[in-house]
């Protein structure tokens, strides 16, 4: 108890939505911008490595195995550490896995790409907790759309800064400035800890029963059931995207790796918009399900028309063909998110995302190196981004048939709210 007089100390005060969604939508930016430097100059690393090019996709792959495994935890950590530092410590590993790519050693990439997964992982556990505590229902789509909007954004750094630090100071120095700036970030965070970590509880304990927890909760609900699956097809959609196409623009229709990282920062920014976008439709009528059925045909239309992209197309065609591949491919996060923190029980929603991020990143694990395999046995990157259709058409079939389920559902349950 204080002391007669003495001043009470004062409580954190509750974090405010927009506040949160702006260290989130940070955060999330500097750790995509970390994953995706290696691919924004894949052919040169490729190079100095001895190596060849398709191989970007095993080095993503490991990165999203780390992400899946760290992302199952990210919701016990949330708990236990506060989002905040779970934030610091996951750019404190990327810039370690940076640092550790750096090194012209294959071992050490693929022990780099380990580290950048694990800081990866667990960030999106960490903002969704943040963003179900602080927003109003009724704007979780655009909220969360608006926040993942940092994954693209930090695509668009990479693919706009990373070729000219290439030129500037070389491979290994363009990951030792982007290690730097990943580092410098951890203590500007620190200051939000007191508000926005204010419901930690240090005693949360660390047991194996959490890795598995939040797949169990998956499996427990239909609906996330099949956001999961979607989200698996998705992101093995727009993880090929995002780390070929610097590496198919600058072999197969001969551009500069400049140009080819400004064409993938055209995708990239076209993510940003369309994630914004999208959460406003979604929000304002069309619904979250039918919003993604819409994105499933639009990344069909925008992988077959990158596909068939030609050396001697206008500079604007391409940028205008990679845009909608982009805002459908890279669009989509933020509504799904959404869609998972609604479904998920009440305050669970960092154990929800992270239970669904393991089929996130799985269908990154599978869909990257699925990729550079057909490109390389194919001997042809346009035949393998033909191919990304065939997962977009399959989502849209799970989608239609669970809104056929739900709709079964509700006339079922039409009469017993009648008769009571």
């Amino acid at each position: 108890m204080a002391e007669p007089g003495a001043a009470a100390t004062p409580a954190p005060p509750t974090p405010n939505a927009w506040w949160s969604l702006a260290v989130t939508t940070a955060v999330q930016a500097m750790v995509s911008m970390a994953l995706l430097t290696v691919p924004a100059m894949a052919p040169v690393v490729a190079e100095a490595l001895g190596v060849s090019p398709t191989l970007v996709g095993v080095y993503v792959a490991l990165c999203y195995l780390a992400a899946m495994i760290s992302s199952l935890i990210g919701g016990t950590l949330v708990r236990r550490l506060g989002a905040i530092r779970v934030s610091q410590v996951g750019l404190g590993l990327c810039a370690v896995g940076l640092l550790l790519c750096a090194v012209p050693w294959l071992p050490a990439v693929a022990l780099g790409a380990l580290c950048i997964g694990a800081g990866y992982g667990p960030i999106t556990p960490a903002s969704s907790h943040l963003l179900a505590l602080t927003t109003p229902p009724h704007r979780m789509s655009l909220v969360f759309s608006i926040k993942q909007t940092g994954v693209p954004a930090g695509g668009m750094l990479a693919g706009a800064l990373v070729p000219g630090l290439l030129l500037l100071v070389g491979w290994q120095g363009a990951l030792a400035v982007v290690a730097l700036v990943s580092l410098a970030c951890v203590p500007l965070a620190q200051p939000l800890r007191a508000a926005l970590d204010a419901d930690r509880h240090p005693g949360q304990p660390l047991a194996l029963a959490a890795l598995l927890e939040p797949i169990g909760m998956v499996f427990r609900h239909t609906p996330l059931i099949v956001l999961a699956a979607c989200s698996f097809l998705f992101s093995a959609i727009q993880v090929s995207v995002t780390a070929y196409m610097v590496t198919y623009l600058h072999e197969s229709l001969a551009m500069t790796l400049v140009a080819a990282g400004v064409a993938l920062s055209v995708s990239q920014l076209a993510g940003v918009v369309g994630r914004i976008a999208w959460g406003a439709v979604a929000d304002r009528g069309l619904g979250p399900r039918n919003t993604l059925m819409l994105l499933s045909c639009l990344m069909v239309v925008g992988a077959l028309l990158t596909a068939a992209l030609q050396a001697g197309w206008p500079t604007g065609l391409i940028w205008a063909i990679v845009a909608l591949l982009g805002a459908s491919a890279i669009g989509w996060n933020g509504v799904y998110l959404a869609a998972v923190a609604r479904q998920a029980p009440a305050g669970q929603a960092s154990k929800a995302t992270g239970g669904t991020l393991l089929f996130t990143f799985m269908g990154v694990v599978c869909g990257s190196p699925t990729f550079g395999a057909l490109a390389a046995g194919s001997g042809s990157y346009r035949v393998a981004f033909a191919a990304l259709a065939v997962p977009a058409l399959v989502a849209l079939g799970l989608l239609i048939w669970r809104a056929r389920q739900a709709a079964r559902e509700a006339r079922a349950a039409a009469p017993i709210a009648t008769n009571s």
